[in-house]
Formats: structure tokens, sequence, C-alpha cells
């Protein structure tokens, strides 16, 4: 397990504005972070990154103990919203440089809607998109957002996943499901491309 070496700038922000949206995509409103996330919380647009290497391994990061839902929990390579009159490739590509000093080409997979609640603090209430890509360029990560990450072979993965699920955040091992079970083509496709 690697930990982050350097301090890094903040780059969530409770008072940023995310997309609101209807349950057919729509954007209907903005409202900022803090808001989206009380209660049940109040259905936005955000996206999930899934960064594959040539080992065929997949990056984890196990989320900052700052985070105000599921600190310290393990999940996919990058997860984040899209803010008020931004588009989701310029969201992508933006998060993904600033949690883990990474560029690569992203392909889009599919996205779906779902609520959760993290004990009585709040909830994640998003329609979320859900991209893959591919890079074995070092990661440089932002301890503002991650407290530790690791590439792990689909293996361990699934046998930490069986042991231990309460480690994993939700829509990560939502997400997973869905890809090994209609999407695992295209990672396979990913991993035999050369990377970009």
């Amino acid at each position: 397990m690697k930990k982050p070496k350097q301090k890094n700038k903040q780059v969530s922000f409770n008072d940023e504005l995310l997309i609101l949206v209807n349950e057919q995509d729509e954007e209907i409103g903005y409202q900022d972070k803090k808001t989206c996330h009380e209660g049940k919380g109040i259905l936005h647009r955000a996206f999930s990154i899934f960064i594959f290497n040539e080992q065929r391994q997949l990056l984890m990061q196990r989320r900052s103990k700052q985070k105000f839902l599921w600190p310290l929990y393990w999940s996919n390579s990058c997860c984040s919203h899209p803010r008020k009159g931004e588009l989701l490739e310029t969201a992508t590509v933006r998060r993904l440089k600033e949690e883990l000093g990474l560029v690569c080409r992203l392909k889009y997979l599919f996205k779906f809607k779902y609520q959760a609640s993290f004990e009585n603090r709040g909830s994640e209430h998003e329609l979320c998109y859900v991209y893959i890509g591919k890079s074995n360029a070092p990661v440089k990560t932002n301890e503002n957002e991650i407290a530790a990450w690791q590439f792990m072979d689909i293996e361990s993965l699934e046998r930490e996943m069986q042991l231990h699920p309460e480690d994993f955040t939700p829509w990560f091992k939502m997400e997973w499901e869905r890809m090994k079970n209609e999407y695992w083509s295209e990672i396979e496709k990913l991993w035999n491309r050369p990377e970009n």
C-alpha cells in the first residue's frame, strides 16, 4: 500500500456548485456540494474513473480521512462531479490530474443512478458516468483527497471484496459488478491497446 508523498492544494470545496438532474439526466439547476450530500441527498451528475496499467491491475484509492462521506474506504481510481457549466469531458480530465497527476485517454462505458447513505451523516444520490482508462505513468496523489493507493490485480481485488466488503464504497461495488458482467470485453480491449 502506497501513501502520498507530498502535500497538495485543496481541490474540493463545499460551496462548489454541482449540476442537479432529473431521472432523464436533464439539467434542472445547481446546488452547492454540501447541500447535495445532506440527508438523503439531491440527485446530481457525477463520474467514476477506473485506471488500469499494462500489468492488468486496477488503481485503487483509499479515500482521505477528511472526506465527509465514506472516509478511509477503498474505492475506484477517481470519482467526483462536473461543476456548473463544466462538461464531463473537461471534468474527468481535470479531476484525474488533480487527484492522481495522470493524463490519459478515457472511454465512457455506462451511466447509472444510485442512492446510498453513510451512517447518519449524509448520502450520495448521483447519476454517475463510468469511464475506463490505461496508464503506466507515475502516480502523484493529492493527500487532501487520497489517504493511500495501490495497483491491485483482479484476483486479489476480488478476494479482498469477498473477505472485507465493508471496506469498499457502495458505488465502487455496484460499478465493478456491472463492469464484470456487461463490459469486460471493453476492459480486455483496453489492456490490449498501446498506451497513449
